[in-house]
């Protein structure tokens, strides 16, 4: 007979998010903005010298039709697409693409094979988007002091990398005090870029006929390839706009929708209307036309290069963050090896430290800086990552709308197809960089789909392995229960994957110890679908005989499991137990190469070293060390 803790296990997790709706929607400006935000930097700049041959043909009908080109990439991409359409295509509150992959997966079941491919490769792109982030955002503003010193020039990567490491160094300390000023500090950002367009504006009030769409099809239709190699920067303007679907589980869809229509469209839109009004009447400015639009002196340039730098710090502090929520979510979904998660806040789950994440994420961003040396440079390389996890969220989300929403195929076509193709189109505009840059997060994401194809496929067949060799559950307790085995005082509890069969654990302590614990437990850990799981965990008990109980502890996705904390509910159930008196047994495979591979020579190696550099079960379920004992077992692959 089964008993079920005080958290139902029927129950939904029902997401809450703290604040009143004015806190959330000035957080979400800080938060889910920073990247978008900080576009106006390089976005204009690169896709007018693409349109204008590197500045040699600059006309007004390329700068209205470059200006035309962002305000509907901004409109159709971000507006339509993102904030009206996929904020809700939520799972319990959460978006992002790894919702979407749980969310169609789920849907289709054992056919979602090609659903957990295209999650694999959206996630993989996103560490790429989370390289260059950092880069070309603060490139671009620290090279903002060459307008105040030209002298400062070979000071600029220096200056960017300081900044870059003194980031990454205080990750570890946690986002929570600084994260409270994003909101306000980006809030005063946008009015900051709303007002300089503005007044540049109304020096042109002309290119107000950029708002017409016929300028942006006139200019792509009349520039051929041009046309087309300048949508790949047109597309500058849009990245991080993926990103407001991702942190919809920290905000809510309302606040999310409400920071974007009343405050963060109408400045990036005033913004760059004044750049195209500053560049028509000086074709001069095109070289930094974002910092051309306040008044030369330091007096000005000054604060508004510090102002910037801050902004692009917030930008990139935003994605590193996602980084590692994602990290965590992958771990979860079994996408990676467990990894050594810290919490750095006592009241915000979402509030996390990985350091191999960090520490690979800062060598990659400094490599970057290295090696690109300029944001011009650098802003080629960008827009391939996000251009794909575009593309990817639509063809996602097709799938929800039509099996989850339950719509008819054909309308369910009809919403995302428009979306599809222009998001198709813009990634085809950026694979022509290809060989300026849009290699680098390729090849990027290309390793990640690796490590995690490998890991996948690897776990997969050690469980297969280890699962001929065991033994029915049931057949050890009847045996057991016959006192067979001498029992000493104390409870243990045996973790596995398979609750059906006696854990690889217990078979070995019987082997060699001949003795078993008064009181035995089997506990298998479970990651749901849902992104949370209220209480800190569901649990499940069945008693299977006298001294015999199968536990099932499930988790969200995006939790960090805690065993000692899930197993307090259990008290609840009417199974009591002291951690200090119990034993916590699991099973350390040790993986050896078999002469029969069942794998690809380098992909077992791989595997091997992944579940090698794993983190320990212990740690990574929250188990207290000194309770923990560990039983080795040789796996052949």
């Amino acid at each position: 007979m089964g008993l079920v803790s005080a958290v139902e296990a029927g129950e939904e997790a029902a997401h809450k998010h703290t604040g009143g709706f004015a806190a959330l929607t000035l957080g979400s400006i800080g938060v889910v903005y920073g990247d978008i935000g900080t576009s106006p930097l390089y976005a204009f700049r690169e896709a007018a010298h693409a349109a204008t041959q590197g500045g040699e043909n600059v006309t007004p009908t390329a700068i209205l039709g470059v200006i035309s080109l962002i305000l509907w990439a901004l409109i159709i991409v971000v507006t339509l697409k993102y904030v009206l359409l996929l904020l809700r295509a939520d799972n319990k509150g959460e978006g992002g693409t790894l919702t979407l992959m749980a969310l169609a997966q789920r849907a289709l079941g054992r056919s979602g094979m090609p659903i957990v491919f295209l999650g694999i490769v959206g996630a993989s792109m996103f560490y790429g988007d989370a390289m260059i982030t950092p880069a070309v955002s603060v490139l671009s503003a620290v090279e903002g002091l060459k307008l105040v010193a030209p002298d400062f020039s070979g000071f600029v990567v220096p200056t960017t990398i300081a900044i870059i490491v003194l980031l990454f160094m205080v990750q570890s300390h946690g986002t929570a005090r600084v994260g409270a000023l994003f909101g306000p500090i980006m809030a005063l950002w946008f009015v900051l870029i709303g007002v300089i367009g503005f007044i540049n504006f109304l020096s042109h009030p002309g290119i107000i006929a950029a708002v017409n769409p016929v300028y942006a099809a006139d200019f792509l239709l009349t520039h051929g390839h041009i046309g087309f190699v300048t949508l790949g920067a047109v597309f500058l303007a849009v990245t991080g706009g993926e990103a407001l679907y991702a942190d919809l589980g920290h905000f809510g869809r309302k606040p999310i929708q409400t920071a974007w229509l009343c405050l963060v469209l109408p400045a990036l839109a005033f913004n760059y209307l004044g750049q195209g009004a500053l560049v028509l009447n000086d074709f001069s400015a095109l070289e930094n036309p974002f910092y051309r639009l306040v008044p030369a002196s330091p007096l000005f340039l000054i604060p508004m290069v510090v102002m910037a730098t801050i902004a692009t710090i917030i930008a990139s502090q935003a994605v590193i963050t996602g980084t590692f929520s994602l990290t965590r979510q992958a771990v979860q979904l079994g996408l990676l090896p467990r990894v050594k998660i810290s919490h750095t806040s006592e009241l915000q789950s979402g509030q996390i430290f990985i350091a191999q994440v960090n520490g690979i994420l800062l060598a990659g961003v400094v490599l970057l800086v290295l090696v690109f040396e300029s944001s011009s440079r650098l802003a080629s390389a960008y827009g391939i990552a996000v251009t794909t996890t575009m593309v990817v969220d639509a063809i996602l989300a097709f799938v929800v709308i039509w099996r989850v929403w339950l719509w008819k195929p054909w309308a369910a076509a009809a919403i995302i197809l428009p979306f599809l193709c222009i998001d198709a189109i813009f990634l085809g505009a950026n694979l022509l960089k290809l060989f300026e840059g849009a290699w680098l997060p390729i090849l990027i994401a290309f390793a990640l789909i690796t490590l995690m194809v490998t890991w996948r496929r690897g776990t997969r067949m050690v469980l297969d392995k280890t699962r001929r060799t065991e033994v029915p559950l049931m057949t050890i307790v009847r045996s057991l229960e016959k006192g067979s085995v001498m029992r000493v005082p104390g409870i243990a509890i045996f973790l596995t994957s398979d609750p059906d069969y006696a854990p690889t654990a217990m078979l070995h302590s019987l082997k060699h110890y001949k003795a078993l614990h008064e009181k035995v437990a089997i506990l298998t850990i479970e990651t749901t679908d849902d992104p949370v799981v209220p209480g800190g965990g569901r649990v499940s008990i069945e008693q299977v005989s006298g001294t015999f109980t199968k536990m099932r502890v499930q988790f969200g996705y995006m939790e960090s499991p805690n065993v000692p904390r899930a197993l307090a509910l259990c008290r609840k159930a009417g199974w009591s137990f002291d951690i200090m008196a119990t034993s916590f047994f699991l099973s350390r495979r040790h993986l050896r190469a078999g002469t029969h591979p069942t794998m690809w020579r380098w992909q077992r190696r791989l595997y091997m070293i992944l579940a090698r550099n794993a983190d320990d079960a212990s740690d990574y379920f929250s188990i207290p060390s000194n309770r923990v004992v560990e039983i080795g077992t040789q796996v052949l692959i």
